[in-house]
Formats: C-alpha cells, structure tokens, sequence
C-alpha cells in the first residue's frame, strides 16, 4: 500500500495509513521495543538511515488568521524498504534514531502480505497506549483547572 507507487489508491487507504503514522509517531519508545525482534527478523534496507534535523513549526493567529513561523523543532527520520519491496517511512518529534527506524519498520511491514496481523498487533496496542496516556493527562489537568462564574451585585430589580 506504497501510496508513491499507485496513485489510484482509495480514500480509506491513505486515512488508515495517515491513522497509523499518527499512532506511531506519538508512540513511546519503550512501547515499540518489545517488537523489535520481530520487526528486524526479516531483512530490510535502510534507504535513509535516522538522521536528526530541524523542521519549521507553523503557526496561526486564532487557528484563522494568517500562518507565520513559530519556530523550529529537532525532529528524527528514517526511510527503510522489506525484501517485500514495501517502503516505509517515519518522522519523529525529538533525537531518538532508533525510534524512528522501528517506527519506518512498522509501517513499511503494515504495507506488506501481513498487514492486518501488525494492524491488530502493533497498531490497535500503541493507539490504546497513547489514549490512555491522554486520559491521565486530561485527568491530572482537570485536578487543577478552576471554574470562573460571575455572581450578581446588588438587588434584582423585580416590578
């Protein structure tokens, strides 16, 4: 599912594929090693081995207004490909190299004859990771948010 080698790919496709860049890219690092043997025992390539470089952060003024430089982040990519020609690519927030290349491994391996296994496997474990992480956080947020309400001076006036 190399959306560079057929461009008649359906809708659904590239939003599962944009879907599970997401989960890894938001992925810990220590939720992807336990998968690490498996996805380094079939051979693969590296094309573009991690390397670490600075990305332009974009912003908008109210999420309308007109896009202007927030600043730069560090960010990590890797490109690989399977012995089953399958492509997979990855950029990560930060320095890790090795995140990158296991999360470019996961990707090109759910564009392979196995995809709905890894789907199942990896995919489905990571997502539930990443939303019980930003259930604590929201919870531990909400500890500290305060409610502000406007009470009324003086008398109503009633006729």
């Amino acid at each position: 599912m190399d959306t560079n080698q057929d461009p008649t790919l359906a809708s659904s496709d590239i939003q599962a594929r944009q879907q599970w860049m997401y989960t890894l890219s938001h992925a810990d690092i220590a939720d992807l090693l336990p998968f690490e043997t498996r996805l380094k025992a079939e051979p693969y390539q590296l094309i573009r081995p991690p390397e670490i470089g600075m990305a332009m952060v974009r912003g908008r003024m109210g999420a309308t207004g007109e896009a202007f430089n927030l600043g730069e982040m560090t960010v990590t990519r890797c490109v690989v490909q399977t012995d089953e020609a399958c492509i997979g690519y990855s950029y990560i927030a930060g320095r890790d190299k090795k995140h990158a290349e296991l999360a470019a491994l996961v990707d090109a391996h759910l564009q392979g004859t196995r995809h709905r296994s890894w789907l199942c496997q990896v995919i489905a474990l990571l997502d539930a990771r990443r939303l019980s992480r930003q259930a604590g956080e929201a919870r531990r947020h909400d500890s500290t948010r305060v409610d502000f309400f406007t009470l009324v001076r003086g008398e109503n006036d009633v006729a």
